[in-house]
């Protein structure tokens, strides 16, 4: 559906055996999201996952506010909402309850329920900045915070030997910025690497979403979903999302390194609260 500057569109919480007998085409359907960088344009997906909402803002000539849509049934958008924008684009500026905040490359910003007059804009319209927006319900109104990427907390894992040499930023973890329950981080694969979250887990108390960036134009990432013993995969291009449900597995392969945005919501905030998988479970 469209809304003046914002085109929005729904997605139903999919059960495994419902997945599990899926072809492709239903696979990305339900789970896959694209377009999230439209010039000009806000796009958002209302997931039925723990009700977040996942979406791209694509400054160019002229700022965008951030307005309410149907399925949220409030009179704002972050009435009863928190959000997280983050920057894969060219520099930009985001202005939230009189404040206004200047993102570069992948600096997020955290708003708390209740924030108004949001609205987006790019710096320089020859590098428009492209705003990645993850939102959930909240309960109760925390401060509005700019995280830098260089002020995330760094996590150095995995080598050159399975692949999977990599550098996680958490943007939001415990001893860091507050929110009532969405978890955000980014994750940059070092040249050479291409398996991500391997071997994997499950999280039945919280769904995640993860945005794949930093492809070139006929790079692809083979991104992995379904329950452990009945795995399924969604083939992903650059700047392109994927939903994972709490009881499907999340990890990827490339054809090449890349980088990719994973976000939670759901019943808490441990990172790592998480039930892992066996590769020897896999099937």
């Amino acid at each position: 559906m469209s809304q003046n500057h914002t085109d929005y569109t729904s997605r139903f919480a999919i059960d495994p055996v419902a997945a599990a007998a899926m072809g492709t085409d239903e696979l990305r359907h339900n789970f896959h999201i694209d377009d999230l960088f439209q010039p000009g344009r806000i796009s958002l997906t209302y997931t039925h996952y723990d009700r977040m909402i996942v979406g791209g803002a694509m400054p160019t000539d002229a700022p965008l506010p951030l307005e309410a849509i149907k399925p949220t049934g409030t009179k704002g958008f972050l009435d009863r909402r928190e959000m997280i924008a983050v920057n894969i684009g060219g520099a930009g500026v985001i202005k939230a309850g009189g404040q206004s905040f200047e993102l570069q490359a992948r600096d997020m910003l955290y708003l708390g329920m209740g924030t108004t007059d949001v609205s987006f804009a790019t710096a320089d319209k020859g590098a428009p900045a492209k705003f990645y927006l993850l939102s959930a319900p909240a309960h109760q109104a925390w401060l509005s915070r700019l995280i830098r990427i260089g002020d995330a907390k760094r996590l150095d894992l995995g080598s050159k030997d399975t692949c999977n040499e990599r550098s996680i930023f958490q943007f939001i973890h415990a001893e860091g910025v507050k929110t009532c329950q969405l978890v955000v981080g980014m994750t940059q694969l070092a040249p050479g690497s291409v398996w991500n979250t391997m071997p994997c887990h499950v999280h039945d108390r919280r769904m995640e979403a993860y945005l794949y960036f930093d492809l070139a134009e006929t790079a692809r990432v083979f991104h992995f979903m379904g329950e452990p013993d009945e795995t399924r995969h969604i083939v992903m291009g650059n700047e392109e999302a994927v939903l994972s449900p709490g009881w499907s597995i999340h990890s990827g392969a490339g054809t090449s390194n890349y980088a990719f945005i994973w976000a939670m919501a759901g019943d808490n905030v441990d990172y790592t609260d998480v039930d892992p998988v066996a590769l020897d479970e896999l099937r």
